[in-house]
């Protein structure tokens, strides 16, 4: 690894600019400086399969791959979880020659910023059983608190608690999936950071009035734990590339890309910013584009969607040919916001040839541009082409689209997204939901959706592979998230507090010699 002063030095950062965790991790202290942006290009994917699409391994390679064609380039990450870590999933920062060092480091408690957000978040509920315990001089009904506790870890026995001091029920989030998480990763500066912890509810009084952070006289604290957190982090590819890895909401029960201040950051350092949005396009890039775009005021110059012959036909059941419908789905929902899009195979070693050229073909009949990557390997000069293909499409002009405008009835919203994009055939929503959707529409309705749901499927329901279409689509609850700016709609059974399963990563890992093993599966 290089020095990472040196690593800043590439994109015309000085020392000066950094506040560094040891010879390898630095966080960004500088002001986003007033000058043209390079290319946005966000990678997205097909529907997530049990088989993994490489997703974040494809980013890391073409950040590499633009900086061996001289293109100054930075790929731009969410941190990784210690609960993915330790679970099944296993650590998240890439894999073959295309990885973000150092990885253990990363993968664990890297700058810490997990635990201040998780932090911040606990200190909120501290206050509020406080003030329960104290008198409860603000009358808050503890059967309507909204704001729960959270922990970086899969812990499925905290997914409901009775906290006896305050004789309340409670339950924790994992904390990618807490409200200050989504909050630090949407705000563009620290006053707006204070402004948005402000406007966090937390709750309801006996006579039906919204209490907001701001009325617990603690957003000066939270700010003070968010404040080194809200600083990007610096880190490097194994090519010597600069990574900017920073927050980590996961696109299943939040909004699931990078902070907006490190993709901003970014625009402005290089030539070309590489993001990744969480999962499929129908939840990451979706969300990506709703709510990242809108708030931040960018907009990606390229699309690219990331596929393999597995996840096809994995999605086909073992039948390519079918198994197409659901990248045929992804790429007309990233027509929804553009025409620049580039289908991007990540090939592994046992792909058949015949596969790929019925892939290729495919695409080609539909005039979408398609490449295959090598990436994985480090073969950058048999890649030339695909650097070739992302400079020549980002000169291309695209037009900034939304899906509804955010004045718009709340039903037109959940409407336009359930129905044109996830193609469902029938909305249900009980009584309970409506008037929680009622209440919503009357004091929150200028706000973007974020859709919740098992991220397998388009559906929602895992059993519905492909590209499923007219089926029955369940809202199982609604939030407002509006220190985060966001609207949260549960499809389906969505757990926020993700447990271990029988054979989770954390029995593989251990320190021999001194060094960290079996973060990476």
């Amino acid at each position: 690894m290089n020095n990472i002063n040196n690593i800043a030095k590439k994109i015309n950062l000085k020392e000066d600019d950094l506040y560094n965790y040891g010879k390898y991790i630095a966080k960004i202290d500088t002001k986003i400086p007033d000058i043209k942006n390079g290319k946005l290009i966000l990678v997205t994917s097909i529907s997530p399969t049990i088989y993994g699409e490489g997703k974040t391994t494809l980013a890391i390679g073409l950040c590499d791959l633009l900086n061996y064609v001289n293109k100054k380039s930075i790929v731009v990450l969410r941190e990784p979880s210690l609960g993915p870590v330790f679970g099944v999933k296993g650590g998240a920062t890439g894999g073959g020659c295309s990885k973000i060092v150092p990885e253990e480091e990363i993968n664990l408690h890297f700058t810490s910023d997990m635990h201040a957000i998780t932090s911040a978040n606990n200190l909120i509920c501290a206050v509020i059983d406080n003030i329960l315990y104290q008198g409860n001089e603000l009358n808050l009904d503890k059967d309507r608190i909204v704001f729960n506790r959270c922990l970086d870890m899969n812990d499925r026995a905290l997914r409901e608690v009775y906290l006896k001091e305050t004789d309340r029920k409670e339950k924790f989030n994992i904390t990618a999936a807490s409200e200050i998480m989504s909050v630090l990763c949407l705000s563009n500066d620290l006053k707006e950071l204070r402004d948005n912890i402000d406007n966090i509810i937390v709750g309801y009084t006996n006579d039906n009035s919204i209490i907001y952070v701001k009325d617990l006289n603690c957003t000066g604290a939270v700010l003070a734990l968010l404040k080194n957190a809200f600083k990007p982090n610096l880190v490097q590819t194994l090519y010597g590339n600069p990574a900017i890895v920073h927050g980590g909401p996961f696109a299943n029960i939040a909004h699931g890309c990078n902070s907006l201040i490190s993709t901003k950051l970014s625009l402005k350092l290089s030539d070309y910013t590489i993001v990744e949005a969480g999962f499929g396009s129908d939840m990451g890039a979706l969300k990506f584009f709703d709510i990242k775009c809108r708030k931040g005021n960018i907009y990606p110059n390229l699309v690219i969607i990331n596929t393999t012959i597995k996840s096809l036909k994995y999605n086909g059941n073992d039948n390519i040919e079918k198994g197409i419908d659901n990248l045929k789905f992804h790429i007309e929902n990233m027509k929804r916001f553009t025409d620049n899009i580039l289908v991007i195979l990540n090939k592994f070693d046992d792909d058949k040839k015949e596969d790929i050229n019925y892939l290729k073909s495919y695409l080609d009949d539909n005039n979408i541009s398609f490449e295959v990557s090598n990436l994985y390997n480090g073969d950058f000069k048999k890649s030339i082409n695909i650097a070739n293909k992302i400079i020549d499409i980002c000169e291309h002009e695209t037009t900034k689209k939304t899906l509804y405008d955010l004045n718009d009835d709340i039903y037109k919203k959940i409407d336009i997204l359930c129905k044109k994009v996830l193609h469902a055939g029938n909305i249900i929503i009980d009584e309970n939901i409506k008037n929680k959707l009622d209440f919503i529409n009357n004091n929150f309705r200028n706000l973007p959706i974020c859709i919740s749901k098992n991220p397998t499927s388009i559906s929602g329901n895992s059993k519905l592979l492909g590209y499923p279409k007219d089926y029955d689509l369940k809202i199982t609850d609604v939030e407002v998230k509006n220190g985060a700016g966001f609207i949260l709609i549960y499809i389906g059974n969505v757990i926020t507090m993700p447990g271990l399963s029988k054979n989770s990563n954390y029995k593989k890992i251990d320190v021999v010699d001194d060094k960290i093993i079996g973060v990476i599966k």
